[in-house]
């Protein structure tokens, strides 16, 4: 974990961030002790626990794409990889809800000033939830702004937060105009919570229901999705940071992507701790000295190593071209989520194979492995970890078909 840890602060050092990115991963890296202690905790609560919380309000990690000149630390989107790989190396809940939460002060920062004074100048370190399942949502164009209505699952993080964003597709009496998909930025006592997060996987995320019926949001705390799919955003004049001008659904599942990361990479460190010292309860052989461990190790970590190198060269790509002022187009957009979907099914398969090759000892409720396997699945579940899907659209757009993601 220690020499893992290194390497990530020499690349970023190497990609600029110096020694504000390494402090900000020795702080994450502090953590894990406390997040591995209350892992049961976390699942128990189903959400993190308050203690949790605070520590990382503490540690400045909710606020890593936050800009700076509202206190937050505008480091480069491969951060989001980077400190989800790291803490979910202690618990992919954590992890999940830390990069989620995250990522939405670097999407507050692509709206209109009105919009981000709204959240910031009251409380800049606060926590934003989301649902972008956009079709849940149902909104209808009015004088100054905009009626939603409409009921979204999977609103990870939502009991702390005191904002939300949620998608939503606005509709036309004109069915010429055709449908706009736009994001809407609503106050806690304009949604309901609905407590549904009883899951097998990323039980400790907090991924609940919101509801809203009829609430009007006003034009300024909107955000159409045409105007973050590349290039400067309505934020980009008081945030002229590259980062905010990259596209956002493009890149979407960068933004989860690095706990299946790291909770594969905590799981195969598991295995090989165990597998260097444990013999065969069948006939006391020493499992280091089976070749097929050996080979499962090798094939675990090339799987993990890969899925690593394509996470970050992603984002670090992405970066470069938004600096260089360059739009990447719908073929380079659909393979960014070609490779997210992939590497996260790297991550998926190593999990899989090092729990079956562990036998007997993955049963046990007092060990890591079956909350590593089961939130290995979970997160795999997400649709944008769907290689079905993103793969599908990739090929159509390769085959010269147009794409079907409507949000790129």
């Amino acid at each position: 974990m220690t020499s893992r840890v290194h390497k990530l602060d020499s690349r970023s050092r190497s990609a600029g961030h110096g020694d504000a990115y390494a402090e900000m991963v020795r702080r994450a890296c502090d953590l894990l002790p406390k997040l591995r202690e209350r892992a049961a905790t976390t699942e128990e609560m189903r959400r993190l626990p308050p203690e949790t919380e605070q520590d990382l309000h503490d540690a400045g990690l909710f606020r890593i794409l936050q800009p700076k000149r509202v206190g937050g630390s505008e480091l480069d989107y491969v951060a989001l990889v980077d400190f989800a790989d790291i803490l979910a190396q202690a618990d992919a809940s954590v992890a999940w809800n830390v990069v989620n939460l995250a990522s939405h002060h670097w999407m507050l920062g692509m709206f209109s000033r009105r919009a981000q004074d709204a959240v910031w100048t009251k409380a800049p370190d606060a926590l934003i939830a989301s649902s972008f399942v956009f079709p849940a949502g149902r909104a209808k164009k009015v004088a100054g702004g905009y009626r939603l209505s409409g009921r979204w699952p999977f609103s990870s993080g939502v009991d702390p937060s005191t904002w939300n964003m949620l998608a939503g597709i606005v509709s036309s009496e004109d069915e010429a105009d055709g449908l706009e998909y736009r994001v809407f930025l609503l106050p806690q006592e304009e949604y309901t919570v609905i407590d549904t997060w009883s899951s097998s996987g990323l039980k400790g995320t907090g991924s609940n229901d919101v509801e809203v019926k009829d609430v009007f949001v006003p034009d300024h705390m909107t955000l159409a999705v045409q105007d973050i799919g590349g290039g400067p955003s309505p934020g980009s004049i008081d945030n002229p940071n590259a980062l905010y001008a990259l596209p956002v659904f493009a890149l979407f599942a960068f933004v989860l992507s690095g706990a299946a990361l790291g909770n594969a990479q905590a799981c195969l460190d598991d295995y090989v701790g165990i597998a260097r010292h444990r013999a065969s309860t069948y006939n006391r052989a020493k499992l280091s000295d089976l070749q097929t461990t050996q080979i499962k190790v090798a094939e675990a970590s090339a799987k993990i190593d890969a899925a690593r190198l394509i996470m970050r060269r992603t984002c670090i790509d992405a970066m470069e071209d938004a600096r260089r002022g360059y739009i990447p187009e719908m073929a380079e957009k659909t393979r960014y989520r070609r490779d997210g979907a992939y590497s996260v099914n790297l991550c998926t398969e190593a999990v899989s194979l090092l729990f079956a090759a562990s036998g007997a000892r993955g049963l046990f409720t007092s060990g890591a492995l079956q909350r590593q396997f089961r939130d290995a699945h979970a997160i795999a579940a997400h649709i944008a970890f769907s290689f079905d899907a993103a793969g599908t659209n990739y090929g159509r757009v390769a085959l010269d078909l147009p794409s079907e993601n409507l949000t790129l």
